[in-house]
């Protein structure tokens, strides 16, 4: 899990030394926090808890238009939105929900540290959080067309999310879910998430940065798409640099606990010309990698034994 900012923990150690200090806290101003880290969010990756991606061109970019650094990177919210996020919002300002404080994610640039996925494929979201809260998740995917050169709009989002996620299960300091993306998408996309609360009178807004492969005839699984930029940087679990995108599901998050599904995806009725809308949330499955790296290690050390046994036999 990510260590917490210096303001969190500090916040947190006393309020469990004093009842009455935690009583005082929680009647106050909502102190919950989050973003997504999977697929990783700009102000997580540009954040000093963002790793190799912090060092990127984009985020160093981000930060000096800042004149600070993204150590808030959990504190991007509005108050009173009340699901005028149209309206309160101003447009070229979607990434930093028009604060000024996190203007430096508006920059209109194509090398922000991004996140590879399939079209059409299951999108696993990881939103880090501090303290539970109820509320719902809409998630939007850029138009086809959408110019990362250019500002973000509200025109560049189809009017309804393509799914919509409510009260899932913090667990292990994040809340993790799942929606079917949309089918038609390719290259470079945003991914825009909006959570309003419903326990507090706030809304976050975030921009996760995605490149969406592409059908090549006689391509290998894992190549490059052709309108991936080489320089793109790698967000993972452990942030590198390594020149590709990561794909689904390794992001990078709080916890590198099991993917729980425990929230459901909510299907959305599309208006007429809208984005697909999403599927049920599929809970996860699979054998995680210890289990499998532990399978493989007794393997070869059955069959040295076997090989070592006939050896001896032969003697």
């Amino acid at each position: 899990m990510p260590r917490m900012t210096a303001h969190r923990t500090a916040v947190l150690a006393s309020a469990a030394v004093s009842p009455l200090l935690l009583g005082l806290w929680a009647a106050g101003p909502a102190q919950a926090h989050g973003a997504p880290t999977g697929p990783v969010s700009r102000v997580y990756a540009c954040s000093p808890e963002g790793g190799a991606a912090a060092r990127t061109a984009a985020c160093r970019a981000a930060v000096d238009a800042n004149g600070a650094s993204f150590a808030a990177w959990d504190n991007l919210r509005v108050a009173n939105v009340n699901g005028r996020d149209r309206q309160t919002v101003p447009d070229g300002q979607l990434c930093s929900g028009g604060l000024a404080a996190y203007k430096g994610l508006d920059l209109a640039r194509a090398d922000w540290p991004s996140t590879r996925l399939s079209p059409g494929s299951t999108l696993r979201m990881t939103y880090a959080s501090t303290i539970p809260h109820t509320g719902t998740f809409k998630l939007y995917l850029t138009k086809p067309g959408y110019d990362p050169s250019k500002p973000l709009t509200w025109s560049d989002l189809p009017e309804r999310p393509f799914a919509e996620v409510k009260d899932p299960e913090l667990k292990n300091g994040a809340y993790r879910f799942t929606a079917k993306l949309p089918s038609d998408r390719t290259g470079r996309q945003m991914l825009y998430t909006i959570w309003q609360n419903s326990s507090t009178p706030d809304t976050y807004y975030s921009c996760s940065d995605v490149v969406f492969s592409t059908s090549v005839p006689g391509s290998k699984p894992g190549n490059r798409p052709p309108s991936t930029p080489a320089s793109e940087a790698s967000v993972s679990a452990t942030p590198t640099t390594s020149g590709s995108e990561t794909p689904q599901p390794a992001s990078a998050g709080p916890s590198p606990s099991a993917f729980s599904g425990s929230a459901s995806a909510q299907a959305v009725t599309p208006a007429a010309g809208s984005t697909p809308v999403a599927s049920e949330t599929v809970a996860d499955s699979g054998p995680s990698a210890p289990m499998l790296a532990g399978g493989a290690a007794a393997l070869l050390a059955l069959t040295g034994g076997t090989a070592l046994a006939l050896r001896l036999r032969r003697r």
